[in-house]
């Protein structure tokens, strides 16, 4: 009887099938590597000739590459630098993992790009030993760049088209994002009444309409050769030509279909656009990409895609990609278009040139009322100044249409960038009317067949500053109505301005302001000629304005109702405020004394103060240090009285008063000197700084910004 089987127990061995031999194993393998592997191997010898080489390229014979060397066998664009890569792997530097470069194989008709990793094959002695030779891996990864470089000319267009509202410079950033990414050239046309913000006509494009070269793009090389015969981009912009028929252009925009035509002889339709062939002629195109620019079936315009020389001609993947391009410029264009169309109307309209929002103030409420009319010139605004006052200002130029808007529009500029210098309200006046002058001497210049020089030009204005701490308005005109008042009790408070000459007259009279002190809750109206026309005009105004409990939005309305029609047709403006002051919790004021020590009992004070309002302690830190500046100034520089004073609103106000009257200049010290770096720091701190000058001295003065949630 046979022995029973001993099942094996742990640590018995087990019958191990027999091994095939390495040297076999090997040489399966290898022929396996050589012969499926999707990936190119290439064995070379020490003088970096191939002996050994899998298929390199789908199709491509790999036998008479044997012998010849790795460079001359891919003719790669940069033989010198891959042959000293491999030399260094021979030396046993290291391997060289996917290195990209550019080639070509015969048999194969465009260039090639390929991932190339090198490694070194070591000889019975090991690493010391001379090498056997490389191996060398190469991969075809042509398709895969050129995806690549599909996806980046578009996501390029989608960066870069529709950042702008501008029809041109919509279609300059298209062919700008195109070439030389994508196209060696490219040329974007544009419906000429498009360009215009007209609407653009439903497709099919009817024959002999006008397309203007609204931008065109050129790669370095052909932008060389084109600067020395037509110039650049910007003296071929602006082109307007209609497309011949039977052309590749014109049919694009016929039946709204994207087109890949090879350029080249024998081709039939050049014959019929002498002009565009001979542009074709000149840059060496090969191969051509017609796209329409559409939108919901009406044509924009066109875009003509080229490329030229020794580039790969387009396939039908760069097509797809050009006709999504295209549609994401057409719709950047029509954006353009649309608000181009709305620019042009909202420019002849008063609105776009006069605030868009109320602005709050620190101590002023205030409403506004515009009439639109005839008269498209007047204008309303205010402007917050430093030390919580408020500027409030109404101007008109009589006339209509664009040109008083745009007269308008310089004035309010103009306004705006003299109030913020803290002048005197007839300082302002004055210089305003300097400005107007010069605006009066443009036009004059004008030449004689230009019909705006014969146009008159006048205007008026009312500028006023409210000051809470001291409860003063401080007013001048210039050939304006003067202020209605109405105190909190509803009575009429007297402002007798002396009127001043308009702004665009010849009359060089002075402007003298008048300043009034108002009770808390009084109202001011401040508004154009028009209101203040016929019979007790102001009567009626100032009556409107005593009705208790009613908001300013609703007595301006209240106003606009009692207003003879002729008025509303002619057009006004009318800017309403209620006065008030600062809450005490919000200010901090201390008299110093003229003495070294001032800044450090300066610094202890505003920290202790901030604290308490719960700022943050970079607020802190930096208040501290624009006041310990402040007051080292007034004390080395200024003279008595001292005065420090915080206002804390939307933004941290910081003033420092002095008997002087020279005000100080920031400059930028040397590295050697030893002050000088004062106003420097301060301007860096503060969002804004100034000096504003009363008959006790000067202030100076900074704001903060303060982070969300602190003020």
């Amino acid at each position: 009887m046979a022995d029973a089987e001993t099942p094996a127990g742990p640590g018995t061995p087990r019958d191990v099938p027999d091994q095939p031999d390495a040297a076999l194993l090997d040489a399966a393998l290898l022929a396996t590597l050589f012969t499926q592997s999707a990936v190119g191997l290439v064995v070379l010898d020490p003088q970096l000739r191939l002996v050994r080489a899998s298929s390199l390229v789908d199709g491509v014979e790999t036998g008479e590459y044997l012998g010849r060397r790795f460079t001359e066998a891919f003719r790669l664009d940069d033989p010198d630098g891959s042959e000293q890569l491999m030399k260094r792997v021979l030396a046993g530097e290291g391997p060289v993992r996917d290195r990209l470069v550019r080639g070509r194989l015969r048999g194969v008709p465009d260039d090639r790009e390929f991932l190339v990793s090198s490694y070194r094959l070591d000889g019975p002695g090991g690493p010391d030993a001379p090498a056997l030779g490389l191996l060398t891996a190469v991969v075809d990864v042509t398709e895969r760049q050129r995806a690549r470089a599909r996806e980046a000319a578009l996501a390029a267009v989608r960066d870069a088209v529709g950042g702008s509202l501008d029809v041109a410079a919509t279609c300059r950033a298209f062919a700008d994002a195109l070439v030389p990414r994508f196209a060696d050239l490219a040329v974007v046309e544009v419906v000429d009444d498009v360009l215009r913000g007209a609407d653009p006509p439903v497709g099919p494009l009817p024959p002999g309409t006008p397309l203007r070269r609204a931008a065109s793009g050129r790669c370095d090389t052909l932008r060389g050769a084109a600067e020395g015969e037509d110039g650049d981009r910007e003296r071929s912009a602006g082109v307007t030509r209609r497309l011949p028929a039977r052309t590749p252009y014109a049919l694009a925009t016929t039946d709204l279909r994207a087109r890949l035509v090879p350029l080249g002889p024998g081709a039939p339709w050049p014959d019929t656009d002498p002009d565009g062939a001979r542009a074709v002629a000149e840059t060496g195109a090969h191969s051509l990409i017609v796209v329409p620019l559409t939108l919901r079936g009406a044509v924009l315009g066109l875009v003509s895609l080229y490329r030229c020389g020794a580039a790969e001609p387009f396939d039908d993947d760069d097509l797809s990609l050009a006709v999504a391009a295209a549609t994401r410029a057409a719709l950047g264009i029509d954006n353009a278009r649309r608000y181009e169309r709305e620019h042009i109307i909202a420019s002849t309209v008063q609105r776009r040139l006069l605030p868009q929002a109320e602005r709050h103030q620190a101590a002023v409420d205030t409403a506004h009322v515009l009439l639109p009319g005839r008269d498209s010139g007047c204008w309303f605004d205010t402007i917050a100044l430093s030390g919580a006052r408020t500027a409030l200002v109404v101007g008109g130029v009589p006339g209509e249409g664009l040109q008083s808007a745009i007269a308008m529009g310089q004035l309010r500029t103009v306004i705006q960038a003299l109030a913020g210098l803290d002048l005197e309200p007839a300082e302002v006046l004055a210089r305003l009317k300097d400005t107007a002058d010069r605006l009066a001497q443009e036009r004059a210049a004008l030449p004689p067949a230009d019909a705006l020089r014969s146009e008159p030009l006048s205007a008026g204005c009312v500028y006023g500053v409210y000051d809470p701490f001291t409860r003063t308005c401080t007013v001048a005109r210039a050939g304006h109505p003067a202020p209605l008042i109405v105190g909190p009790d509803g009575r009429a408070v007297a402002l007798d301005v002396p009127e001043g000459p308009g702004l665009f007259s010849t009359d060089s009279a002075l402007f003298a302001p008048a300043t009034v002190t108002l009770e808390v809750g009084s109202l001011l109206a401040f508004c154009t000629a028009e209101l203040l026309s016929g019979d007790h005009a102001a009567e009626r105004i100032t009556q409107t304005l005593a009705r208790p409990g009613r908001s300013l939005q609703q007595l301006g309305d209240d106003i606009v109702y009692a207003l003879p029609d002729d008025t509303r047709s002619a057009g006004a403006a009318l800017l309403l405020a209620r006065t008030g002051t600062v809450s005490d919790h919000l200010v901090a004021t201390w008299d110093l004394a003229q003495d070294p020590t001032t800044p450090a009992t300066a610094r202890v004070l505003v920290r202790d103060r901030l604290q308490g309002w719960g700022l943050d302690e970079d607020t802190v830190e930096a208040t501290e240090l624009i006041v310990s500046e402040l007051v080292t100034n007034a004390v080395l520089h200024g003279s008595p009285p001292l005065r420090l004073r915080l206002l804390l609103d939307s933004t941290l106000t910081c003033e420092v008063h002095d008997g002087s009257m020279a005000s100080p200049h920031l400059r930028h010290a040397r590295t050697v000197d030893e002050g000088g770096r004062g106003l420097f720091i301060v301007s860096r701190l503060a969002s804004h700084w100034g000096a504003r000058h009363g008959p006790d001295g000067k202030v100076l003065w900074t704001e903060q910004d303060l982070p969300s949630g602190d003020s």
